[in-house]
């Protein structure tokens, strides 16, 4: 069984694995960012804010063994099934596999009884709510019981604002927020890249140079909000 999905409200944009402790230490990440780009922005004379949203297109395709080919990439396009045993539900997040069409199910709720699941969520299992779906993708405590991974590779936007965010004055400094309205694990070097129209190797020259500067590591994968500040 898995109460956390069978109590946990929509509204609530933490996950089930999400402990007190974890939140804190989540606000307090997110007020170093705060004091550092007020610190950095008072030493470097920031004088263009901007705001970049990570944005999902659609859902990412799960990695998981099939039992028919040689594939290990399913396809889930929102769609569930629910089963009833007197009393007791199981529910599962049906996926296609890319190789040969076959299904597999993904275990959401197993031999739960109905009083503990919540009706506004099995309304939205019976309904397929792809919004429920990307959610319970990508819960950890899914991802584990059923040992699978997500590729979000090209199932995910940038959202930069477009031509008509300000110029950076020569020799002076941006602050850009990045913001993840799903984790996605992206690099941050390919995003500040892309949203700055930028090639890659230039971004790596100007963290190199200290000239690209945050409170978190741009060097690896990050699926958390974070801040950075230029200066060219």
């Amino acid at each position: 069984m898995l109460p956390p999905l069978a109590t946990r409200s929509r509204t609530c944009r933490c996950t089930p694995s999400e402990t007190p402790l974890a939140l804190i230490r989540r606000a307090a990440h997110l007020c170093a960012v705060l004091l550092f780009a007020a610190v950095f922005s008072l030493e470097t004379g920031v004088s263009v804010s901007r705001t970049w949203v990570v944005v999902p297109t659609c859902l990412p395709i799960v990695l998981r063994r099939c039992h028919r080919c040689a594939s290990v990439r399913f396809r889930a396009n929102g769609k569930f099934r629910v089963n009833a045993n007197h009393k007791l539900l199981d529910a599962w997040i049906l996926a296609l596999c890319t190789g040969c069409g076959d299904t597999t199910k993904l275990t959401v709720l197993e031999r739960t009884h109905v009083r503990s699941v919540r009706p506004e969520l099995l309304d939205l299992l019976h309904n397929n709510d792809r919004g429920l779906a990307a959610e319970l993708l990508q819960d950890p405590v899914v991802r584990r019981r059923n040992r699978i991974a997500l590729d979000w590779d090209n199932a995910w936007r940038l959202d930069s604002g477009g031509p008509d965010q300000p110029d950076q004055p020569q020799g002076e400094a941006i602050e850009v927020s990045v913001g993840f309205v799903a984790r996605i694990p992206v690099r941050p070097v390919r995003l500040i890249a892309k949203g700055l129209g930028l090639p890659r190797v230039e971004v790596e020259r100007l963290l190199a140079e200290g000239n690209l500067v945050s409170t978190v590591r741009l060097s690896g994968k990050l699926s958390a909000d974070f801040t950075f500040v230029l200066k060219r």
